[in-house]
């Protein structure tokens, strides 16, 4: 079997699905391909420079690369911009060459998907789909509007035409979570009995806990190199300083904490606009933006992962590690949480301090760490992920050879 998958963006420093589903899917024996355009990681953003500066922008291959990576090909292909969004030159001659038996594009709605379906007759694979757009990310998602209203009329023409077109082509549509489900049926056109709810994964290779001695020898290296003593509960934040993500706001309820006499300190990874506010709390760390596969030691040297608003990935991450983690009311999905993490009230100083002060007991720490670790090693991995899918491939193909 040949698959391919493509999005609008690849980078080697980020660990997201276009990066490890192919890297699984080819551990399970089949011809993998992977295309992406010549772009960082959200060049759409307004603050894109501000927030990551170079980290993405050095990892953009030129168009044209083919290289071997992680056990697949990848392919990165030029881009023009066509009616404001960004499309892959050269795709259909690239579809052509590889010839695959299934095509997973990564969105539903856009270029990519629009392209893959309209090749689709000629080429005859499968097409595959996928949601990832939350409640959390999507105002309209949490609004009551009549369909007339001036949002729901513009969502309708730009995105449910063309999706319904795209999905009339499509096997399946896969989505994360059950919010990023119900928008691609209600808003994104996609046909409601072709979406499937699945998960996000981990990669086990880098993400598991602090248990042999020399991962435990490496957390207390590391936490002696970042100046936390050995009593110290650090909360570990990774991503953007957005004030959409508002990671300000774990700085200020830990200095909140310190007032009181709790030995709270704080662990940033990331940049962005609030960097500069929450280098004013003087119990917290900052540290820029690094490749996905080097945060694993960060993560099993902190005791709770913090995400005071949306969805991210590096949940998933943190948990693998051991740790408990601490995530919004604003979050539809919370399987990832629940029995190793706790909820606040989203933007609430005092109750995200209410919520870290219940986790100052180790072994409550402790009790939600590794039953988190085990949850994601069991029902979270990408390999348990890449088996589920190439299953579902490979039963599309059956019933188009019957």
């Amino acid at each position: 079997m040949r698959i391919v998958l493509i999005a609008e963006t690849f980078s080697k420093n980020m660990g997201y699905l276009g990066n490890i589903l192919p890297k699984y899917l080819a551990r399970l024996g089949v011809d993998v391909h992977m295309i992406a355009m010549d772009l960082p990681h959200y060049y759409q953003m307004k603050d894109f420079k501000e927030t990551y500066g170079n980290f993405t922008d050095s990892t953009v291959l030129p168009p044209g690369t083919v290289e071997r990576y992680d056990g697949y090909t990848l392919h990165i292909q030029a881009h023009k911009r066509l009616m404001g969004y960004m499309r892959i030159v050269g795709l259909w001659d690239k579809l052509q060459t590889i010839r695959p038996d299934i095509v997973q594009s990564l969105p539903a709605i856009g270029w990519i998907p629009l392209d893959a379906s309209l090749f689709k007759p000629v080429l005859k694979y499968k097409l595959f789909t996928g949601s990832h757009t939350a409640a959390s990310c999507f105002p309209l998602a949490k609004r009551q509007t009549p369909f007339w209203h001036r949002e729901r009329l513009k969502c309708f023409v730009t995105r449910t035409i063309l999706g319904r077109l795209v999905s009339l082509a499509t096997e399946k549509c896969y989505a994360p979570t059950k919010d990023c489900a119900e928008i691609a049926w209600r808003f994104f056109g996609v046909e409601q009995h072709k979406v499937e709810v699945m998960h996000l994964g981990v990669d086990t290779d880098f993400f598991f806990p602090a248990i042999s001695d020399a991962t435990v020898q490496e957390r207390k290296a590391l936490r002696q190199r970042l100046g936390f003593g050995e009593n110290d509960v650090v909360c570990i934040y990774t991503g953007k300083f957005t004030e959409e993500k508002n990671a300000l706001i774990l700085a200020k309820a830990i200095s909140q904490l310190r007032s009181m006499g709790e030995a709270f300190c704080g662990l940033f990874i990331g940049n962005g606009l609030q960097k500069k506010l929450i280098q004013t709390h003087s119990s917290c760390r900052i540290l820029d933006f690094m490749p996905f596969s080097e945060l694993a030691p960060y993560y099993r040297a902190a005791d709770i992962g913090v995400w005071p608003t949306n969805e991210s990935t590096s949940m998933l991450d943190a948990a693998a590690c051991g740790i408990p983690i601490i995530v919004s009311d604003g979050i539809v999905y919370r399987e990832h949480v629940e029995g190793n993490g706790l909820v606040y009230k989203m933007n609430d100083l005092d109750d995200l301090v209410r919520v870290l002060l219940h986790l100052h007991n180790f072994k409550e720490r402790k009790q939600l760490g590794s039953f988190g670790s085990e949850k994601m090693l069991k029902e979270f991995s990408w390999y348990s992920v890449a088996k589920r899918r190439l299953k579902e491939y490979e039963a599309a193909l059956s019933s188009q050879r019957r």
